[in-house]
């Protein structure tokens, strides 16, 4: 207070207002300051870092240029020392190449390939040089300072050479030229037996210089060397031309080999030789290993699988396509080493199994979106690669050597080394000169005759006595089980496994008779018992039924009927008898006794294997007979019980009725009530109104007869050969459409029309006189979709003489190409040469020994269906507009053409006598109607008679099931007048025919018809010969209405 009041007013009123001021300020600009602090601090951190930076990228690029100079000199100094190498000007010294190659190492990048490439030439070439240990390279083990150096050098030295490896393409010149020199380093490092230090005295050294052998090779498997391996031979192999020559496949062999021999053989290198060098596709096939196997390697294999979970770990690791490479592989191995087979026959078959069950747990029928497409397996779940697609042929022709002759022999020994009974062979019928002008060949002839006379035996039959628990039948059974198995896994080979196991003709008699054999009786009761066991012991001995059926029914299609009726390959006729009626009951059974019903797996494939069978043999006898008299029908089904199921639903018996209708005798009541089932739909009646050549309607009601006569006049006219719409096939004269019918501007419409026709007669029971070619039929019934239909079968129904030569190409023993046929068909089409290709570019294409069979087939597929595709497909429109197919599938061709054209039996008079209606005074004791059944019973012929009812009804044949269902029924009716006068029954002639009382003698009239009525219009005649010459008269001139 002091101090301040000797200062002046105005100066403390200054000094306050700028303090004021000046604190105000240093508030608003204090956050400003501290700002400004923080950038700058900021600042001088970053030029601090950018000088820090500045200093390590200085660093960097001075290390890099330094670097880069050295490596410069190294490389200067490497290219000097190679090229007065390659100028020869100087001896190498192995020191020295040590050395070069230690700075090469140091380093190496990508663009050393060639600096590389040299090293290991001038080493391979130190190797060679004689009498210079100092020149040697691998003289450096044995120096005690280098030897550990060394030994990490070459190591390293052949690591890169397999890194090299990994990425060469074996298919081009200059990488092959490498893959040489690579392998070549590894084979001589790898190995002593090369090395010139071990000549003379330092034989001593040998075991050491092998330990260091060793050594190597254990460091390389380390490091991945089985894979180098697996992907240069995959590289050089998976193609359909192979990129590795023999020497360097050997090459890569005996590498491979070397690390499983070093560690003699153990589980862990046998397991990676297996993985990477045997899954790589043909590589067997590729080396051509005919060679015996020196180490045994095959039995080793199939020991080191026989191991369930070694070899699920093998199969787990390589999956789909690796997995059949390696299965190809050791199949291909046990091919050439046929003894080890034998011997190691049992471990081999379940090595295989395992590995195809394994596989087969992702094949699929269908595709999916988790499938991918397989060449051999089909649709299969597990990855598939695709880069072995183009080495798969070679695969699939290792895997046939599975169904090779040598392999089956050896598997099947047990079955094949049995004796078949034989019996003294009877001397062949004489030969008719006929049968010298087929196309056979002569010699040919001879030589299949003594054949058959050097072979004849009994006929195998059930008879019992093998025990199934014997090592023997296990044998055998886990052999079919192999084959089961390779059937359903090779989906897409599956018929060329098939013709393999078929190719030997005995194999499959002698398999039916150890079937035979099996079991205290033989047969049936013990594979119908395995049926409801769910053993292993019945699983195989059913897969063994199954693998029979396969076989047995595969064979039977492709043998044409002279092969299967008059030459008897593989089975006799009496054989085929006993082994129909076998599968028939199984079949049966397995439905009847409600098997088939919860059947699933494995189940429903035996089903479908036996029922196949069955059904190729029954259909191979409705073409051509070779069972006795009811040999199909099952004497202990009552056909009442059965259709009281049906009617009930029951699964058993609509079962039966899908799969085995045959079994049903069609000569009994049965049909009758199947006929009286409700079907989905009732089919209209059809009315019909003839118009006269006036305009004018014709009189008459059509209760039925009527739409017959128009049904009979529309057949009589479109199937007459001259109009071209059908054709009558050769010697029978059946028929079915005519390829030439395009003639007609509408003639597909019409075979449409053609069709509902005939099925609208069938559906109303129209018996109608059109006798078709059963090929036809089979498209008709659908057959020639089944998987067991044979073009060639169906051939002769078409033309015999064409089957005849046709067949002979298949048995022509010199070369088929000298025969000048091609893959094409010339026509005749009116005058004109058409020549049809069988396949594009046909006609070019010779036939040959190896495509016979394919032609043959393909010429039976273009007479019987592409010529007349669009016709055939057009009449089974119409047909099948107005009949279910399902209606029509219990039926076999000669059955559906008994139902069209009636039965082909004799007429039985008392059935047609019981089921005829009398009109006009008639009745059944009239004198004239007792003459008549006499006349028909006593002196008319069987022909005669069919005559007659042609006549009446105009088809030759009885109704299939008897004249209860002739529509509209028989009818017999006295006459006074003729037809043309004739104003139908009044009461006076009514009782003029009932008392045999005429205006006049009606001799000189004949009898007449209404087929359309199915009546027969009989005057009163006075006398029995009068009425047998007339009405036989009647008959023979084959006219109805006309004759009066």
């Amino acid at each position: 207070r002091r101090t301040t009041s000797h200062i002046p007013t105005s100066l403390l009123n200054s000094i306050k207002f700028w303090s004021e001021n000046m604190f105000t300020a240093t508030q608003m600009s204090k956050s400003q300051f501290l700002d400004k602090s923080r950038i700058a601090r900021e600042e001088r951190k970053g030029h601090k870092e950018k000088e820090r930076a500045a200093t390590q990228i200085q660093a960097l690029v001075r290390r890099f240029l330094c670097r880069c100079r050295l490596q410069r000199e190294i490389r200067k100094e490497i290219d000097d020392f190679i090229a007065v190498s390659d100028a020869g000007s100087a001896k190498r010294n192995a020191l020295f190449i040590f050395k070069i190659a230690r700075k090469l190492l140091f380093i190496l990048s990508k663009d050393d390939k060639l600096r590389f490439e040299k090293l290991c030439r001038i080493i391979l070439s130190s190797m060679d040089v004689e009498n210079e240990p100092k020149v040697w390279y691998v003289s450096l083990a044995l120096s005690k300072d280098l030897t550990i150096p060394w030994l990490k050098q070459i190591k390293d030295v052949l690591w890169v050479s397999c890194e090299f490896l990994k990425k060469l393409k074996p298919d081009i010149l200059q990488d092959n030229k490498l893959v040489t020199l690579y392998l070549t380093m590894l084979i001589t490092f790898t190995d002593t037996s090369t090395w010139k230090i071990i000549r003379g005295k330092g034989e001593a050294l040998k075991p050491a210089l092998n330990r260091i052998c060793e050594n190597i090779m254990g460091h390389l498997n380390q490091k991945g060397f089985y894979s180098v391996l697996q992907i240069l031979l995959t590289n050089g192999l998976a193609r359909s031309r192979p990129s590795l020559s023999k020497g360097t496949l050997t090459a890569i062999f005996t590498l491979s080999l070397r690390p499983v021999i070093a560690a003699h053989f153990s589980d862990n290198l046998l397991r990676s030789f297996l993985l990477h060098v045997m899954s790589v596709p043909a590589f067997i096939s590729h080396l051509n290993m005919l060679t015996p196997d020196t180490h045994d390697l095959f039995r080793k294999f199939v020991l080191f699988l026989s191991r369930e979970e070694q070899c699920l770990d093998i199969c787990v690791c390589l999956e789909g396509s690796h997995t059949l490479c390696l299965l190809g592989n050791l199949i291909q191995l046990g091919y050439f080493n046929v003894k080890v087979l034998e011997q190691e026959a049992g471990h081999f078959v379940k090595d295989l199994t395992d590995m195809l069950s394994y596989c087969q747990r992702y094949v699929f029928q269908k595709k999916s979106n988790l499938t991918h497409w397989h060449p051999v397996l089909g649709w299969f779940s597990q990855t598939v690669d695709y880069g072995l697609n183009e080495s798969m042929p070679l695969v699939t022709k290792q895997l046939q050597c599975l169904w090779g002759v040598p392999v089956i022999c050896t598997l099947f020994c047990d079955v094949l080394s049995k004796k078949l009974e034989t019996q003294d062979p009877t001397p062949p019928p004489p030969t008719p000169p006929s049968s010298l002008q087929n196309n056979l060949p002569v010699k040919n002839l001879f030589k299949r005759a003594f054949q058959k006379s050097a072979s004849v035996r009994n006929i195998l039959k059930p008879v019992g006595g093998k025990h199934v628990d014997s090592a023997e039948v296990q044998k055998v059974c886990s052999i079919c089980v192999l084959y089961q198995t390779a059937l359903t896994t090779l989906t897409q080979i599956r018929l060329q496994i098939l013709t393999g196991l078929t190719y030997l003709d005995e194999l499959l008699p002698k398999l039916w008779a150890f079937i035979c054999e099996l079991g205290p009786q033989g047969g049936l009761r013990l594979f119908l018992e395995c049926l409801n066991n769910d053993t292993e012991e019945s699983k195989q001995l059913l897969a063994m039924l199954m693998l029979f059926c396969d076989c047995s029914r595969h064979l039977i299609t492709i043998l044409d009927d002279i092969e299967v009726y008059e030459e008897q390959i593989s089975f006799k006729m009496e054989e085929l008898v006993t082994i129909s009626s076998f599968l028939n009951t199984f079949v049966y059974k397995m439905m009847w006794d409600g098997i088939l019903e919860n059947a699933k797996g494995e189940k429903l494939d035996l089903f479908h294997s036996v029922h196949g069978w069955l059904m190729v043999l029954y259909e191979r006898d409705c073409r051509r007979r070779f069972t006795p008299e009811d040999h199909w029908l099952r004497k202990d089904l009552k056909p009442s019980l059965l259709f009281q199921e049906l009617e009930k639903g029951k699964k058993r018996a609509q079962l039966l009725l899908q799969y085995i209708p045959h079994v049903i005798p069609h000569k009994n009541d049965g049909y009758d009530q199947l006929r009286r089932l409700p079907v989905n739909s009732i089919k209209g009646v059809i009315r019909v109104k003839f118009v006269n050549d006036l305009g004018v309607d014709e009189a008459g009601i059509d209760q039925d007869g009527v739409f017959k006569e128009f049904l009979e006049e529309i057949i009589k006219k479109v199937f007459n050969p001259a109009l071209n719409l059908f054709k009558t096939t050769s010697g029978n004269e059946r028929l079915y459409p005519s390829p030439t019918s395009s003639i007609h501007e509408n003639h597909l419409q019409l075979f449409e029309f053609v069709g509902k026709m005939l099925g609208k007669a069938m559906y109303e029971g129209i018996v109608v006189d059109v006798p078709f070619a059963s090929f036809f039929l089979s498209q008709v019934l659908g057959h020639h979709h089944s998987t067991f239909y044979s073009s060639i079968d169906e051939l002769p129904s078409l033309d015999s003489e064409f089957y005849k030569n046709l067949t002979s190409i298949k048995r022509y023993d010199g070369e088929v190409s000298d025969l000048g046929l091609s893959l094409s068909y010339d026509e005749d089409v009116m005058g004109q040469l058409v020549c049809h290709e069988l396949i594009p570019g046909g006609k070019t294409m010779p036939v040959t020994n190896e495509n016979k069979i394919s032609y043959i087939h393909l010429m039976a597929h273009f007479r019987m269906h592409t010529q007349i595709k669009e016709q055939t497909a057009a009449f089974i429109r119409g047909f099948r507009s107005i009949i279910n197919p399902e209606w029509l599938h219990m039926f076999s061709t000669p059955e559906v053409q008994r139902l069209i054209s009636g039965d082909n039996a004799e007429i039985d008079l008392d059935d047609l006598k019981k089921h005829t209606v009398y009109y006009g005074g008639f009745h059944s004791s009239h004198r004239v109607i007792l003459w008549l059944w006499d006349i028909l019973s006593s002196d008319f012929t069987p022909e005669e008679r069919a005559m007659f009812l042609k006549f009446v009804t105009s088809c030759s044949r009885p109704p299939l099931l008897g004249f209860a269902y002739l529509k509209p029924p028989f009818s017999i009716r006295c006459v006074e007048v003729s037809d043309d006068q004739d104003t139908g029954d009044t009461l006076g002639s009514v009782l003029r025919g009932f008392f045999t009382i005429r205006k006049k003698e009606p001799g000189g009239r004949l009898p007449t018809s209404s087929t359309c009525f199915n009546l027969l219009k009989l005057p009163n005649y006075s006398k029995k010969s009068i009425l047998r010459d007339k009405l036989r008269y009647a008959i023979s001139m084959n006219t109805g209405f006309e004759l009066s």
